[in-house]
């Protein structure tokens, strides 16, 4: 059972920046994709970012240029820089991961960044 932890959230200010940190119980080699989702209430989980096979990132429009996903391989982690925050990136961050291009995601149990204005 892969396990994922994530660390980081909070309460931020407009303009402010945050790092989310998602560490994996396998290894990141065995890893196909690697992201965060934001899921506010009464909406469906959406794509922030991801990394695929280690090499290519996928941006959400909204967050391109202001969020930057990155991993650290040796500590099996993937992090997530939010920058340039504003009120609307307030939502739960959900790390996820997919060990092949078929596989089930595995969720971790998300992280809360408040952005106030």
């Amino acid at each position: 059972q892969v396990q994922l932890v994530e660390s980081g959230g909070g309460l931020v200010q407009a303009g402010g920046s945050l790092r989310l940190s998602c560490a994996a119980s396998i290894n990141i080699f065995r890893i196909y994709s690697m992201g965060w989702y934001g899921q506010v209430p009464g909406k469906e989980r959406e794509l922030v970012a991801s990394i695929i096979s280690g090499v290519s990132a996928v941006y959400a429009d909204s967050v391109k240029g202001r969020f930057t996903i990155s991993r650290d391989t040796p500590k099996n982690t993937v992090y997530l820089r939010v920058g340039s925050l504003k009120p609307e990136d307030t939502t739960v961050y959900y790390c996820s991961i997919t060990t092949g291009r078929s596989s089930p995601r595995t969720w971790g149990q998300g992280t809360q960044v408040t952005v106030s204005s």
